[in-house]
């Protein structure tokens, strides 16, 4: 159960990370983040209201835990932002493994915290580093806005990867114990959705531009995004939690699938190696995390 559901888990998320570039580029990063947000709350509402033990739960929870909640939920709507724009301009067979390295910065996190890293987690936090280095590398034969463009994307990656790093450390150290998955998950696109609030009037405004095919590519983004979370929910409870962890980091690479299948992305040798290497440090630091 715990092998099936971190492979569905993977492809979910890699098509979400497919479609998160796909949807930035036909609406605007912040509008294709808002509407995600928004599509997010209003499912989870829904599920909390069903289930009266998630509110109950949710009200008898310290503030501290809620507020820090809120803190890690800005941290994840400002990286989401951040890969919106990443996967905006570059290319998505590079961009999405690399936001797979988000382990590296939760990793580092916890030691400052005070906990002992093993071997193969200093091991997989090089192999992520070399990665990183290879897989930000342009083509020798590319001209200068190429370059400068795949260097832009580089960095929104990462940056996207330090504050999803940032917000699961807040959230496994902090909230989620106070507050359970479903009501993190929740405060998160709750969050979100007033943070981009001005959004809210551009989209009302210009609804009538947005074509049926872009609306679904919106919808579907969102529906992915949860089909992901939770069957890596489900396998976390049914099965092994690292087993699951490990295989649905495989969601880089199935998006650098799609990338190469439906925009022919072609990636040098140089690409490719760093690539694997990422995928292959987050893999070592989800296993022995």
């Amino acid at each position: 159960m715990d092998v099936l559901m971190g492979l569905l888990a993977a492809v979910f998320w890699g098509a979400t990370d497919f479609l998160v570039g796909v949807n930035a580029r036909a609406v605007g990063v912040k509008r294709a983040v808002f509407f995600g947000q928004l599509l997010g709350v209003l499912l989870m509402t829904i599920i909390i209201v069903i289930s009266a033990s998630q509110w109950e739960k949710f009200i008898s929870a310290p503030w501290v835990a809620v507020g820090l909640g809120i803190i890690a939920s800005l941290c994840t709507v400002v990286g989401a932002l951040a890969l919106s724009k990443a996967f905006a301009v570059g290319k998505t067979a590079v961009v999405a493994p690399l936001v797979t390295s988000y382990g590296v910065f939760t990793t580092l996190l916890a030691w400052l915290g005070g906990d002992v890293l093993s071997a193969w987690q200093v091991s997989g936090i090089l192999v992520c580093f070399f990665g990183v280095l290879l897989a930000s590398r342009s083509d020798h034969g590319g001209d200068f806005d190429r370059k400068a463009t795949n260097t832009v994307s580089v960095g929104f990656a990462l940056l996207a990867a330090m504050l999803y790093g940032i917000s699961f450390w807040i959230q496994g150290k902090f909230a989620l114990p106070a507050l359970g998955p479903v009501n993190m998950l929740a405060l998160g696109y709750a969050v979100g959705v007033m943070f981009l609030i001005p959004e809210a009037f551009r989209l009302l405004r210009d609804h009538a531009t947005i074509s049926l095919k872009t609306f679904g590519s919106l919808c579907s983004a969102s529906l992915f995004n949860l089909g992901g979370f939770s069957a890596f929910s489900w396998g976390a409870l049914n099965g092994s939690v690292s087993v699951v962890t490990v295989i649905s980091t495989l969601s880089g690479g199935i998006a650098a699938i799609l990338g190469y299948f439906f925009y022919r992305e072609r990636l040098s040798v140089i690409q490719i190696g760093g690539v694997s290497l990422v995928l292959l440090g987050a893999v070592l630091l989800h296993l022995y995390g």
